[in-house]
Formats: structure tokens, C-alpha cells, sequence
């Protein structure tokens, strides 16, 4: 994976403008420029570049940036580059990093640097989120930004000139509303920058006095990550695909639509890019996969999953196209061998404390399950291959379960997962 966005070369906040890390070169030295998820920059003057490992660089920005040993497992450098032959070397969030970890970390520099790499996901929409979420998350930011609010003072003014800097770009079009780009998409019409502003006055502050409360930003940044925590999505590595789109109109025009593909700890996400909603949502328990080589056929990762067709249960099969497949597939089967392996440790471990002194267990945080919230699945927007048996497409069956299609999945009596199989005479041909 060559950045926070996978290998995908998808824009981040530190690529906008196409730059090398590595400024110059001699006989022994170089001075490398590692980028900070708020677009900051760390130089490093590197002694014998070719031969310094990873995690000698690592240690080396840890020092510089004076930052906890949790730091170590918290962040990774990822290489950056949208044609992939000048990376920018970033350091950014370790995607095996887990939630519950995040959530016992104190440090404020540490909280800063998750913050921002958080916040530059939500704002660039690869968080696809609300519109209550984006008011939320939107007036942490304008705490940290503009401090605490202040009745009387004109805070709409200084929303308004820096709208961008609170919510995402597409909520934040000019002359048509705040929420217009929304309209057709089952959001609830918003009331503006108005909305903002009541998130805004709600945000709650520490006791102490007006300084003390200033300095302290930590639970701030605490608020963001955990607020972030309820996205399916959050520390995730996101991958460029194109998926197949339904057919329409009377010729059955399809064509393809472009996605990102997000893979975590949790599970894959495949989001519609242009329209910031999940299409397709599930957990390693829920899928099997596969990819196919561009030496067979054209790159594609395979999703398998339970479905149904008018009414009747099917496996269904999603083609993803992506010269990044082998990658997904590969990040996919690791994710799974590591969830295994934290699992006996995780269960063993306090639940983490959260901002209000409880302890949940990771598992048992609130879901967003808003009717026709932009993070619940789409499967009605997706054109998939749907089958009873390997190779045969169906309109109508009485289902028996069987055996998966692909035999990548989650060991046998850990996932929820099924394949559908027709009885001998419940096949209808069409």
C-alpha cells in the first residue's frame, strides 16, 4: 500500500500538489520531507538513505515530534503518490491499529495527529457521513478552530467565511444552500449554516477557567475521534475500483461508475464516490472473496454475499475492477488473521473508558442506523451476479444451504455467512 488511501494514489490532504519526499540527493546524505496528515511537513536530514529501515525512520520522526511510545503501533509511514513514481512519504494512521487502543491514548500531540487525519477524511468526503454527523463533527472543529462559542459574538460571520474549514465541500456549495448537493439523496433539509452554528452552542466545555479551558483540547480531539468511532469505515485504506452499473432504459445501457473501496479491522466498504454514500457495507463474517489476475482476465476482486432476488435468498456476487485487486484481496486475509488473533486478547482486557467515564466493550458502541443514512447499504444501486449453483443465474428458487462459491471466507462457525443451492425442480429458467 503506498499511503493512508491504500495503494490507490487517491488524493489526501498532503498530495494535493504533486511532490517528491526525498529534496535532495548527494553521495551520502539526503534530506527527506516526511508530511503530516495537516499537511505540515517533518525534515530529515537522513544519513545513507538506501540503507535506513523503515523503523529506523519511524523512531527518527517519533523524536523529532517528541511523541509517546505508543506512537509506534498508533502511526505508519505510508508512500503517496497518485502516478507512483514521486511518493510523498507520509505519517499517518496505522489501519491494524484498533479503536480500543485509540481510545486509552492521552498524549494530546498523539490525539492532534488522529484529529486531523480524521477531520481531512470527513472534509474530503472519503468519510461519508450525515448531514447531523457533519453539524456534529463540524463544530468540534470550529471549537478547536475559533474556541469556545461566545453569545453575542458574531460567530455565523466567521462559519460562513470558513464554511469549508467545518464541513464537507459538497454541503458546502455556494448560492444553492448548504444542503442542496443533498437533495434526491433521502437527506432531510437543513436549515444552513444555521444547523452548524446550534452544534456549535451545544459543544460542551471542561470546568476550569477561560485559559485552562483554552489549553485544554484534548477532549476535543477525544469528542472527534469517538464520534468518528460510529462510522463503519473509520482507519480504513481506501483503494480506486469500478463497479458494473445496473442496467437501464430500453437499449440496458450499463457502463461502470467509480468507487472507493475501503477495508479495516471491521470489514469492506465499497462507497459511490460521486454521490458520498456506501453502496455495499459488510463485516469479514458476512463474505467470502477472491480476486482474479490481469494474466487471466482483467484485475478484478470478487465479493460474496447473502442477498435475495425478488424476495427469494441468493448468493450474490459483486465485481470489482481495480489493478489493485490482489492488494484488497491480500489486505482482506490479513485484516481477518489479525481480528482472530486479537480476539482472545481483546476479550480479556478492560473495556475502555470513554469520555464520559463508562466503559463499553468496542463491540457494543452505537451504530448509525438512520433510515436512509449515507452509511447503510445500497444493494438495490448495485448490478450483481446472483446464483443458486456455480455458473447459473435464477429468478426463482426454494433455497437450501450449501457450500461457498469461493472458498476465501472466515473459518467455518465464525462467520454468518451462506451460500444458496436450488432444489432439483425449483429452478426457473429466464
Amino acid at each position: 500500500m503506498d499511503g493512508p488511501e491504500g495503494s490507490t494514489g487517491q488524493p489526501g490532504p498532503a498530495d494535493r500538489s504533486h511532490r517528491s519526499s526525498v529534496s535532495s540527493v548527494g553521495a551520502r546524505a539526503a534530506d527527506v520531507l516526511v508530511y503530516l496528515a495537516d499537511d505540515s511537513m517533518v525534515p530529515l536530514a537522513v544519513e545513507n538513505l538506501p540503507s535506513l529501515s523503515a523503523h529506523e525512520l519511524h523512531r527518527a520522526i517519533r523524536e523529532v515530534l517528541q511523541l509517546p511510545d505508543i506512537a509506534l503501533d498508533a502511526f505508519a509511514l505510508w508512500l503517496v503518490s497518485p502516478l507512483l513514481d514521486e511518493p510523498s512519504l507520509q505519517f499517518r494512521r496505522n489501519v491494524f491499529f484498533p479503536k480500543r487502543r485509540e481510545l486509552q491514548i492521552h498524549d494530546k500531540e498523539v490525539l492532534r495527529l488522529l484529529y486531523e487525519e480524521a477531520k481531512g477524511n470527513v472534509l474530503a468526503a472519503r468519510y461519508p457521513c450525515d448531514v447531523e454527523d457533519c453539524e456534529a463533527l463540524g463544530a468540534l472543529v470550529c471549537r478547536v478552530q475559533l474556541g469556545p462559542y461566545q453569545p453575542g459574538q458574531p460567530a455565523a460571520c466567521a462559519l460562513r467565511e470558513k464554511l469549508d474549514s467545518f464541513l464537507p465541500a459538497h454541503l458546502c456549495k455556494r448560492g444553492h444552500g448548504l444542503f442542496a448537493a443533498l437533495r434526491g439523496r433521502g437527506a432531510k433539509a437543513g436549515t444552513g449554516e444555521q444547523g452548524l452554528l446550534n452544534a456549535y452552542r451545544r459543544v460542551q466545555e471542561a470546568a476550569g477557567s477561560d485559559s485552562e479551558r483554552e489549553a485544554a483540547l484534548s477532549p476535543h480531539y477525544r469528542a472527534y475521534l469517538l464520534k468518528c468511532h460510529e462510522l463503519p469505515f473509520y482507519g480504513c485504506a481506501f483503494f480506486h475500483g469500478e463497479i458494473d452499473k445496473p442496467a437501464q432504459g430500453f437499449l440496458h445501457r450499463g457502463g461502470r461508475k467509480p468507487v472507493s473501496v475501503a477495508i479495516s479491522l471491521d470489514g469492506v466498504h465499497v462507497i459511490d464516490c460521486r454521490e458520498k454514500h456506501v453502496l455495499l457495507g459488510l463485516r469479514f463474517q458476512e463474505l467470502s472473496w477472491d480476486h482474479t489476475s490481469p494474466e487471466e482476465e482483467e484485475s478484478v476482486l470478487w465479493l460474496e454475499f447473502d442477498g435475495d432476488n425478488e424476495g427469494t435468498p441468493v448468493n450474490k456476487l459483486l465485481k470489482i475492477y481495480s489493478k489493485q485487486a490482489e492488494l484488497m484481496s491480500s489486505l482482506i486475509e490479513y485484516c481477518i488473521e489479525l481480528s482472530q488473533a486479537a480476539e482472545p486478547a481483546a476479550s480479556q482486557e478492560a473495556g475502555p473508558t470513554s469520555a464520559s467515564g463508562s466503559s463499553p466493550a468496542p463491540h457494543q458502541r452505537p451504530q448509525l442506523r438512520r433510515q436512509g443514512s449515507v452509511v447503510c447499504s445500497r444493494i438495490q444501486h448495485l448490478s450483481t451476479i446472483d446464483y443458486v449453483e456455480e455458473g447459473e443465474t435464477i429468478r426463482r428458487v426454494k433455497p437450501k444451504r450449501s457450500t461457498s462459491f469461493f472458498s476465501r471466507q472466515l473459518s467455518l462457525g465464525q462467520g454468518s455467512y451462506t451460500v444458496v443451492q436450488p432444489a432439483a425442480d425449483s429452478l426457473e429458467q429466464g
